[in-house]
């Protein structure tokens, strides 16, 4: 079927003014004159019909809309359909480049025009980034296309999924600091600036640490207290089981809150021992501390409990007959810090800080049991012993520290000899 013809201006003033001449010579019906006129002129009488109404309505003896306001009508359909379409290629845009930064790389957006430009086409998705700040010309585009991916590309793209690896594998927790130490300790040679652009390509972030101000310490001030060994010298360790740190938080589930014991041995940060229990008495903080023996016992036949400092809080389950009883059975020396001074067991409430960011309110998450709290809590403590890289001591995990210093500890033993 041909397409419809689009007559000239002077051919619709032609036939209009050739129907009304007609009608002041003739006195014929309507219908008569536009079959006519329409027959010598060969447009169907119904176009015709068409023009001449149209004519009254500019002339003001028909009630209507003026060619005028129709054609204005028709330029504020078409801008307000190009501000639509730009509204909508702006929103998935920023979609797109979430994360991208300012900028975000030449290949993102050329990745964007592949994905949008069945919807919006080519040179309006161009121009509305351009008017935005964001540059680039449908010539750029597709000589892009016309070129392939480039070497460069290719390898930056690998390099993003290595790091989006490792960023999974550590529970989509690490900012770009210990990310970049992730990535040189898996063998990626990226500087940090890299890894953090390559962040924001696969619009990734690391858990941002919050702050606890709730107070689970409540002493009892009968009670006979350790004196402070510690006073905060919390670098002063220079071998593991030197000094151990303790403490508790809570954690509400559906069927009410749950209290998590954790001992934290302070040279290598790794947790030796924790509990969760439905109570916050004496057997949640006693448990972990046996649990801690237990893990040292069964891992280090040479270890030994004597000389080895405990230190908490002065909640009133770390004063208790019990536990006090429990330190002094297997030969470790107290110690406790002020009521309601985090500064004096900063190390445990660091690692409780963790702890609530990276796992409890991760996601803002709701924990349904105990026995769910208590699960999650055993894996997590397993990645932060195992894999999770600490800043203080040289970004490294825990357990591979203590590893570090066994052996350098075995290798000065035997040149000593």
């Amino acid at each position: 079927m041909s397409a419809p013809r689009k007559y000239d201006a002077a051919t619709v003033d032609r036939a209009v003014r050739m129907y009304r001449e007609r009608q002041d010579e003739t006195g014929e019906s309507k219908l008569e004159s536009r079959r006519r006129i329409g027959e010598l002129l060969g447009i169907n009488q119904a176009t015709l019909r068409n023009w001449i109404e149209r004519s009254e309505v500019d002339a003001g003896t028909r009630v209507g809309v003026t060619s005028s306001d129709n054609e204005e009508l028709k330029r504020l359909r078409k801008e307000n359909a190009e501000l639509k379409r730009a509204n909508e290629i702006l929103k998935t845009a920023s979609a797109f480049f979430a994360g991208g930064g300012a900028r975000p790389p030449h290949q993102v957006m050329i990745d964007y025009i592949d994905a949008y430009r069945g919807r919006f086409g080519v040179s309006p998705i161009c121009s509305v980034l351009a008017a935005h700040g964001y540059r680039i010309a449908p010539s750029t585009y597709y000589a892009a296309k016309a070129r392939g991916v480039s070497a460069a590309v290719l390898e930056e793209a690998y390099a993003a999924e290595a790091v989006y690896d490792l960023y999974r594998a550590n529970r989509s927790l690490y900012g770009v600091r210990k990310l970049w130490h992730t990535a040189r300790r898996a063998g990626l040679h990226l500087g940090r600036d890299q890894v953090g652009r390559l962040m924001r390509i696969t619009g990734i972030t690391g858990v941002v640490r919050g702050r606890h101000h709730t107070v689970t310490t409540v002493a009892d001030e009968r009670a006979p207290r350790h004196p402070d060994l510690i006073g905060r010298a919390w670098a002063t360790p220079s071998r593991p089981d030197q000094w151990w740190v303790a403490d508790f938080t809570y954690v509400w589930t559906w069927s009410g809150f749950v209290y998590v014991a954790f001992v934290t041995d302070v040279y290598s940060r790794a947790i030796l021992g924790w509990q969760v229990t439905a109570s916050k008495h004496t057997a949640l903080v006693s448990t972990a501390l046996q649990q801690a023996l237990f893990t040292r016992r069964r891992t280090d036949v040479t270890f030994t409990s004597t000389g080895l400092v405990h230190h908490s809080d002065a909640g009133s389950q770390y004063t208790s007959l019990t536990f006090t009883e429990a330190l002094l059975e297997a030969g470790i020396a107290g110690s406790i810090g002020t009521v309601g001074d985090a500064l004096d067991n900063a190390l445990m409430e660091s690692t409780i800080g963790l702890y609530k960011n990276e796992l409890i309110e991760l996601n803002r998450r709701s924990w349904r049991t105990r026995a769910e709290v208590e699960t999650e809590t055993a894996d997590w403590v397993h990645w932060y012993n195992a894999h999770r890289l600490h800043s203080a001591i040289g970004y490294r995990p825990p357990l591979e520290h203590e590893a570090n210093y066994r052996e350098h500890h075995q290798a000065t033993a035997v040149a000593a000899a």
